[in-house]
């Protein structure tokens, strides 16, 4: 059966990059020790030959150490921490390294060698590598694909198969995070990371987290790629195209400052394309014949349009075009002004420069005429003379100002008033571009005649489509309030009439209605109903959805009123302290407020630390009441809802409501709560937007999020048709685990009832976040919540292999139950009352108990679970015995499935063979073999013929050297290396035919072997690089460091140093051991030695020195080793410790040796057993060196000390 497989997508990969004219290597041909070798070792994560000779090809005529500088610059880390240390790079990678060239006369100069030729990309070295592997420590790993510029590890490609449904995007995802932690030196200079089926593709930096990996769903900024499509190859094309990939590179990644630390953010595809979309236009603009208008950009709110103004204007000041611009950032308020200016003030290495905020109208004036350009920040008000109907003076004629105006609406800018005529004559050849996340009205001309038209569109659709943002969802609960007729009719007049098209009113009038409207909104019998509704409503939306809420009020008043409604009945929330308090008033003022205004004042820093505590979704900051701030420009992603009791409308509206629909884990979407009647002013914004050609809806109502709750419930409601669950939902119900238990096996008797009840139920618990303070949905929660319980039930049982638990937490929480307490964890085992084992799984009481279950199609579905993944687990160990038992298991799946057995049949098929499993697991001690060992003699016994002709003795010594054999050829990449397969290829053959294999078994055979081999091979190969590694390393008096008595916390910090010579030979002279006979109880003068940190000190442990060859395959002569006193459980194959009295003399004590345990034993009539034989294996490459073999009347003699646990050094 043809299948699409991780390789299948990797070649697939290779040949797009081919395509884009990549050099394509495979790692193997050029991991060390090669012809091909590229790489002085495994350690090594940069091509080192083929970025010096980048740097010598990019920068003639420097003399040598200058090149020598700049690339032990390079390949040097400066930090502890990864993000740091990338940062650095990307500095160096931008800029160029900085060296210092000493002139033939004597003076030095400053140099900085460049890296990369950003402007000819077709001058640097291209390449990408497939199975690279890397080695970091103890840690050995392979990425799929690694993208090298002038030999720098840039990009990182994570492939998963397209048909296996346990290889996501997630476990990609997560696959690159072990990356991170194991392999730091790989990342340091990591740009992207790229994580595909093929069907799904997206990209991300460093440090993002799994949803702020994006797609890239088009090539050239022209045509999207749909959902529908496969997204890898598009990504590929469109990020990795060599003149693309080293403008994101360079111009689309900012390091930030966050609480959480230090991030890297890497530009989306629509902020990419935007951004140099915007500077063509610009340079057009500001061309003599241009008309100083290069358009507008309107990217939907919550979709990053500040950084795609900052990504936008770092474009601008490093093309060469436009001579060292100035840009002149535009804001209508102050905090807006400081929001938008921190967000390129992060940016200033992008920039090139600090931006600057200017102070006064003179000193605007005085930073305009600085020839060598800069950022400049203002705010609208510096471009209305004093006297309105005056000409406002000329600040600079300089062509190569650009003004970027944030939020580019006629009202926002107040353009009737003249703005236009103002800017103008202020600045009379400045080109203008306007960002904004809401459309120009149709009727606006005064907005396209400063800016022009659209010149990028991201909206609202798109966004969601790309998880870039969530819906937004609208509710009305004015009509909850029960309020008064009379005021209400008086409430909607005040609205009506400061809501009209108000552009020929004057601004007293309007103040005026807004002061009516203010008073009956501030009603003290209003604002405790609303109190009482909010916090109900909020209660319920919390409860299905992890989150936060802003409260918007008409005015400071009305906000201090709500504030103290709210905590009259949440009195826990209140605290004037800024770090504790579950609900804060954000607002401005001064000390001629009334004072109950005073404990909500507070200074800029003080606001910015409540917002970090809002921003933190573990904060118990739960709510903030505003009127005015934070309804622009402020991201909280954790807020989920907000209130609304305040009129607002238009842009305003739109930028105020899209605070909720920030990307937050899981988060389906936000809700907007209506106290005041904004639907009016919903419905003309959703037709400004629809008119400007916008497509997907800027809000939904709650009701259609109902509606949907409705169906998905019925659709899970109708799955258990015919079972009453009724008294868990009416609390009569003594024992809810039961009937949970029993709801689980009655959906497994459904035809695939177990994956569709689950992806049903999760639907519905997304549904029912959204809508779950719906009053509909109060009459369903018991049940939803009963629900969720049966499908994690039966996700516990699902066979298969357990996922990695998410790193992403989620924000759609499980439901609790009166029926069942929130701690209470359904497990299907204590329900029947069986004890978990502490010791097999697999026992035969264990067995019994489950086949004794009431519930038997959870029974089975235990049973192949179990079964399961104790294949999985021995898949890697012994590879014939997994294939059987596995094909077996499928075997009895499809029958049951048939109905070809029977539930109870199942249950007896299953235990059978679950028996079965434990008794093969059980085979090594029989056969004296170990369990690499055993999976060789079942790779060479698993043909009839073969057992007839060779006989068990034969197979048994053919494993032990075929294991030998093996282990003795294989290195690192040596399964993914041609000639080392073709060599170990060779030497079986040879092995096979030595000994007589029936020839026409011989080739099944070899390749179940060289498969076993590969499933061992990268432990052994790392064992055997490591024992070279250690060998190579010179000699000192300890590889540890030693703990000086005062400090010894014994078996805690450290591990004792016994004086004991062992040999790996035959026994070593006797030497007597008081600490072995005494349990470790250790003496005042013992040595004690710290262990390396990837090693726990634990009670038994001990060093001890290894002396002679005949373990080097394992242990270097010499080497200090860490055993552990009297293992348990079997030692077959195992490295021990064995000692051997003389017993003549006991007191002279004993000989010691290190060496590989085996022993066959005879079994006796009456059960009992004894060792016909113990030999002693030595795993050297002398060959002089034999087993000691132990006959039976030695056996009193001798005794197995201690178990190796690592080599030290």
């Amino acid at each position: 059966m043809l299948t699409y497989t991780e390789s299948h997508i990797e070649q697939s990969a290779l040949r797009v990059f081919a395509d884009l004219g990549y050099e394509v290597l495979h790692g193997p041909d050029i991991a060390p020790d090669q012809p091909g070798a590229e790489r002085e070792s495994y350690k090594d994560v940069v091509l080192r030959q083929r970025l010096d000779q980048a740097i010598r090809h990019l920068n003639p005529g420097l003399p040598a150490d200058a090149y020598d500088e700049a690339l032990r610059r390079v390949l040097h880390t400066e930090s502890p921490s990864l993000v740091e240390n990338n940062r650095r790079f990307h500095r160096l990678f931008c800029e160029g390294v900085p060296v210092e060239i000493r002139r033939p006369d004597g003076r030095t100069s400053g140099e900085h060698v460049r890296l990369v030729d950003f402007e000819k990309p077709e001058n640097n070295d291209w390449a990408v590598v497939n199975q690279f592997t890397i080695k970091e420590g103890k840690k050995t790993r392979r990425p799929d694909i690694l993208v090298f510029v002038n030999g720098l590890p840039l990009g990182v490609i994570e492939l998963k198969s397209l048909t296996d449904e346990h290889a996501t995007v997630e476990s990609a995802y997560h696959q690159i995070q072990t990356y991170k932690q194991e392999l730091t030196e790989l990342f340091v200079y990591n740009g992207v990371n790229v994580l595909s089926d093929s069907m799904w593709a997206r990209i991300g930096s460093l440090t993002a987290p799994l949803e702020r990996y994006m797609p890239w769903r088009t090539v050239d900024g022209t045509d999207l790629v749909p959902l529908n499509q496969l997204q890898l190859e598009p990504l590929l094309r469109g990020v990795f195209e060599p003149g693309r990939f080293l403008d994101l590179l360079r111009n689309f990644v900012v390091f930030h400052e966050s609480d959480a630390g230090l991030i890297k953010i890497l530009g989306a595809y629509h902020q990419f394309h935007a951004a140099r979309t915007a500077l063509e236009q610009t340079i057009e603009a500001t061309q003599p014949e241009g008309d100083r208008r290069a358009g507008v950009v309107w990217h939907t709110q919550g979709s990053g349009k500040s950084l795609t103004m900052t990504f936008f204007a770092g474009k601008v000041i490093a093309d060469k075009a436009m001579n060292n611009p100035t840009l002149v950032v535009l804001t209508d308020r102050n905090d807006l002004d400081d929001q938008l200016f921190s967000t390129f003030a992060k940016s200033k290495e992008l920039l090139r420069q600090t931006p600057v905020q200017a102070a006064s109208r003179d000193h605007l004036k005085e930073l305009l005429q600085v020839a060598s350009g800069g950022v400049v920040f203002t705010t609208i008000q510096k471009f209305f003379p004093d006297d309105k109907f005056a000409r406002h003076p000329l600040l600079s004629e300089r062509e190569n100002i650009v003004v970027i105006a944030d939020e580019a609406h006629r009202s926002q800018y107040g353009f009737v008033e003249g703005f236009a005529r103002h800017m103008r004559n202020a600045l009379p050849n400045a080109s203008f571009i306007g960002f904004t996340g809401t459309p120009v009205e149709l009727e606006d001309k005064s907005t396209r005649t400063v800016f022009g038209d659209y010149i990028s569109i991201y909206d609202i659709e798109q966004a969601i489509e790309d998880n870039a943002t969530v819906p937004i969802y609208y509710e009305s609960r004015l009509a909850r309030l029960h309020l008064d007729d009379q005021v209400l009719e008086d409430l909607d007049d005040a609205f009506d009439r400061l809501t009209e098209d108000t552009e020929d009113e004057t601004r007293e009038r309007l103040k005026a209605e807004n002061v009516a409207l203010e008073s009956i909104a501030a009603n003290p019998h209003r604002v405790d109903l609303i109190a009482d509704d909010l916090l109900a409503h909020f209660d319920r939306r919390t409860e299905a959805l992890e989150g936060k809420a802003m409260v918007v009020c008409i005015s400071r008043e009305a906000c201090v009123a709500m504030y103290e409604a709210i905590v009259r009945r949440r009195p826990e929330w209140n605290n004037d302290d800024d770090a504790l308090g579950g609900i804060k008033v954000i607002m401005t003022g001064d000390a001629s407020d009334p004072s109950n205004f005073q404990p909500h004042l507070r200074s800029k820093s003080r606001r910015d630390a409540v917002g970090r505590r809002f921003k933190d979704p573990d904060d118990g900051l739960k709510m903030v009441i505003v009127c005015d701030m934070w309804l622009t420009g402020f991201d909280a992603p954790c807020a989920h809802t907000m209130y609304i009791d305040k009129p607002m409308k238009g842009h305003t509206l739109m930028q105020a409501v899209a605070r909720v629909n920030r990307v937050f884990r899981d988060k389906p979407g936000g809700l907007v709560v209506d106290y005041i009647g904004i639907a009016n002013s919903l419905r003309e914004a959703l037709r400004t937007y629809t008119e400007s050609g916008g497509k997907g809806r800027p809000k939904l109502d709650l009701d259609e999020a109902v509606e949907v709750m409705l169906k998905q419930f019925e659709i899970v409601q109708n799955m258990l048709h015919g079972f009453d669950y009724a008294p868990f939902i009416e609390g009569t119900c003594t024992h809810p685990g039961q009937l949970i238990a029993d709801a689980a096996n009655f959906i497994l008797d459904l035809e695939d009832g177990r994956e569709r009840f689950k992806h049903e139920v999760s639907k519905l618990s997304r549904a029912y976040a959204l809508a779950g303070a719906h009053e509909r949905a109060k009459a369903i929660h018991d049940e939803v919540a009963f629900f969720q319980q049966v499908r994690g039930l039966l996700a516990k049982v699902a066979p298969g292999i357990v996922q990695k638990r998410r790193d992403v937490e989620q924000a759609v929480k499980q439901l609790v139950s009166q029926a069942i307490s929130t701690d209470e964890v359904i497990d299907i085992l204590g329900l029947a009352g069986i004890e978990r084992p502490d010791i097999s799984i697999l026992s035969d009481q264990f067995l019994k108990d489950v086949a004794n279950l009431r519930q038997k199609n959870l029974a089975i579905e235990l049973l192949r679970k179990i079964i399961e993944e104790e294949l999985h687990h021995r898949a890697r160990q012994n590879l014939v015995q997994s294939r059987t038992f596995s094909e077996m298991l499928r075997d009895a799946v499809v029958r049951f499935q048939n109905r070809s057995l029977e539930t109870a049949e199942m249950v007896q098929e299953l235990m059978e063979l679950a028996r079965k499993v434990r008794e093969a697991i059980d085979r090594d001690d029989d056969l004296g073999l170990s369990p690499e060992e055993l999976a060789f003699y079942d790779a060479l016994s698993q043909s009839e013929s073969a057992r007839e002709i060779m006989g068990d003795t034969t197979l048994r010594q053919m494993a032990v050297e075929l294991t030998r054999l093996v282990r003795g050829n294989v290195s690192i990449d040596w399964s993914a290396r041609d000639s080392a397969q073709a060599k170990l290829r060779t030497l079986i053959k040879r092995f096979l035919r030595r000994y007589g294999y029936p020839p026409d078994q011989a080739k099944i055979a070899m390749d179940t072997v060289l498969e076993q081999a590969d499933l061992f091979g990268d432990e052994w190969a790392e064992d055997a690089l490591e024992a070279t590694a250690d060998a190579a390393e010179p000699a000192s008096d300890y590889p540890f460091a030693l703990v000086p008595a005062d400090q010894a916390r014994p078996f805690e910090n450290c591990v004792p140093l016994l004086d004991l010579k062992v040999a790996a030979g035959h026994f070593s002279a006797p030497q007597t051991v008081a600490e072995f006979s005494t349990g470790l109880i250790l003496n005042p003068d013992t040595t004690w030695v710290a262990l390396p940190d990837h090693l726990n000190p634990r009670p038994g442990f001990f060093v001890a020195r290894v002396v002679g060859d005949s373990m080097n395959r394992r242990i270097p002569p010499g080497s200090y080793c860490l055993f552990r006193l009297d293992p348990g459980g079997s030692r077959q194959g195992k490295v021990v410790l064995a000692s051997h009295h003389d017993i003549q003399d006991p007191w002279l004590g004993a000989g010691y040796t290190v060496k590989i345990y085996r022993s066959t034993k005879t079994h006796a009539d009456d059960g009992t057993w004894h060792h016909a034989e113990i030999r002693l294996e030595p795993d050297s490459t002398n060959p002089a060196h034999e087993p000691i073999v132990l006959s039976d009347a030695e056996e009193g003699e001798f005794r197995v000390v201690a178990e190796l646990v690592g080599v030290l050094g």
